[in-house]
């Protein structure tokens, strides 16, 4: 029985978490799952990725059931390797817009899969929570490399060291989220957001991700150039000219998302 569900309606690619039972925590299978469903999104029927979890909660990280007895030092390298690197990995860098609609509590690996996410928003009763000091591990999915850029230094580390609850209405405040939804209307709102993305210039969204990242590590110089590269690209594509001609014929653009 398969531990995610996964959909395409008109561009938007849903992937939903699917073990409430256990607050969709992460085991193989759904990490497996997760790779392939995204490996899928890169085909050109997608225009938005968006990623939610089943039940109370959003993900609480790893089933520690699958690292217990044995040499767990091994089974962790190996989570790590085969499970959340490759999966983090591919939600980064896949060229379409990655919305995480966090509908509970995101925690450990969960809190940082829904980061790396390019927008991210919460339900206004979900918290998130770096968790791992609480068992003497270090945050991974990418947590040591996000959530710095995300709220600076000193505020990341210390959210990593004391494992502290973060409510979405604080998140939103120091920037770790796009925007939280009061609970009753969130499914709908975040829906609505990837409804809207699905009808935006998806070539130039995924570009304009492509840069953002790259600026995270080039100099000023070497950004200059990445932008040139970039919109040199998105000029050559379908949606760039249907802009321009819309604007100039006072329409609404019917982008085709190449």
């Amino acid at each position: 029985m398969e531990v995610t569900k996964f959909t395409i309606e008109e561009g938007i690619a849903k992937i939903v978490l699917n073990r409430p039972d256990v607050y969709n925590s992460v085991n193989t299978q759904m990490a497996k799952e997760l790779q392939t469903h995204l490996d899928r999104c890169k085909e050109d029927d997608v225009r938005v990725v968006y990623i939610t979890g089943e039940g109370k909660a959003f993900c609480a990280g790893q089933d520690l059931k699958e690292v217990m007895g044995g040499d767990m030092a091994e089974a962790i390298n190996k989570s790590v390797s085969e499970k959340y690197n490759p999966l983090v990995s591919r939600i980064y860098h896949i060229e379409k817009p990655v919305i995480c609609a966090v509908n509970g509590v995101a925690a450990g690996a969960g809190a940082n899969i829904a980061l790396v996410c390019d927008i991210v928003v919460a339900k206004e009763s979900a918290k998130f929570v770096q968790v791992f000091s609480n068992i003497g591990l270090i945050p991974d999915s990418g947590g040591t490399y996000v959530l710095p850029r995300l709220i600076g230094f000193q505020k990341a580390l210390a959210l990593a060291l004391l494992a502290d609850k973060v409510p979405a209405p604080e998140a939103e405040r120091m920037g770790m989220i796009y925007k939280y939804f009061p609970d009753e209307s969130f499914e709908e709102e975040a829906w609505n957001l990837a409804v809207r993305m699905s009808k935006m210039p998806t070539r130039g969204l995924a570009l304009t991700k492509k840069a953002f990242n790259l600026a995270l590590n080039n100099s000023f110089e070497e950004q200059l150039e990445v932008e040139r590269k970039c919109q040199m690209e998105a000029g050559c594509t379908h949606d760039f000219a249907e802009g321009v001609m819309a604007f100039l014929q006072k329409r609404t653009p019917d982008f085709k998302g190449n």
